[in-house]
Formats: C-alpha cells, sequence, structure tokens
C-alpha cells in the first residue's frame, strides 16, 4: 500500500501537487483547490503533533470499530464528513498554501514514522505510525483526484 514515509510514493504526490493550478475546478465538494490545499495541510498537522482536535462523541462510540477505513485499500466516499477544525471556508492564497502543504509533507517525510504523534486521531482514536502514513497518502491522493490530478 501506499504510504507518506515510502520516497517513491511521496515523490509521486509531489509532482502530482505540483500540476494543480489554482483555476481547476473540484469535481466533488465544496472546497477550492487553495482551501483543500490548506484542508490537507491541516491534516498533516494534525499527525504530525502539530494540532489537537478533540475527539468527538462518534469517533468515541465508533472510530475504533471503522478505522480500518482510513487505511485500507478501498477509496474514501466523496463528500465525507471531515474533522470540523480542518474544514477550510476561507479564501486563501493558492501559491502559500501550496509551498505550505509541500514543506510538511517534506518535514514528515525526514522525521519519519518515529515523530508521528502519539495523540488519537479525532475520529479514529490511537493509530500507528504505519496506519497514519498510510491514512496521509489516502487522503492526499482523495483530494488531488477531487481536483483531477
Amino acid at each position: 500500500m501506499e504510504t507518506m514515509f515510502n520516497q517513491a510514493h511521496v515523490k509521486e504526490l509531489m509532482n502530482r501537487i505540483d500540476n494543480l493550478n489554482p483555476s481547476l475546478q473540484p469535481q466533488w465538494g465544496k472546497m477550492n483547490v487553495a482551501q483543500m490545499l490548506a484542508h490537507c495541510s491541516a491534516f498533516q498537522d494534525i499527525a504530525m503533533g502539530n494540532s489537537f482536535p478533540p475527539r468527538g462523541w462518534l469517533g468515541i462510540l465508533i472510530g475504533r470499530f471503522v478505522k480500518p477505513m482510513f487505511y485500507n485499500a478501498k477509496p474514501p466516499a466523496r463528500n465525507m464528513s471531515t474533522i470540523p477544525s480542518i474544514i477550510i471556508a476561507d479564501d486563501r492564497d493558492f501559491e502559500v498554501e501550496k509551498e505550505t502543504l509541500k514543506g510538511k509533507i517534506v518535514q514528515l517525510q525526514k522525521d519519519g514514522p518515529a515523530k508521528i504523534t502519539p495523540h488519537p486521531h479525532p475520529f479514529f482514536g490511537k493509530l500507528t505510525a504505519e496506519q497514519w502514513g498510510i491514512g496521509l497518502y489516502k487522503h492526499l491522493d482523495h483530494h488531488l483526484k477531487q481536483f483531477g490530478v
């Protein structure tokens, strides 16, 4: 499975990010491309231990039972709900968000699995570094496909 801890997989994602442009329209969802980049960047912050959104009651109740959907081979559903704190609705600068996300991906790759947060995912709960790596890749891949790259 693809993971954020594999250099070849990350290189492929970075090439796809470089193929984005601010005029692209989403194939689903409400975010524009700059908002999507900011959203993905905010999600990286959670995995890297830079942000600690609280667990919601639904995640506490069912998160551990459905968490394999975060790191299995099945693509996520379109228009799936997300963590409220990483919903980006304000205007963002495309170039700034693009470079910010790429910088976080480089840092994650540099730090490796040992630096992944032990803090639970806000919905799925406790995840291993391996599960985070797969889930981060899957999440970013999902949003890049949202914009056709």
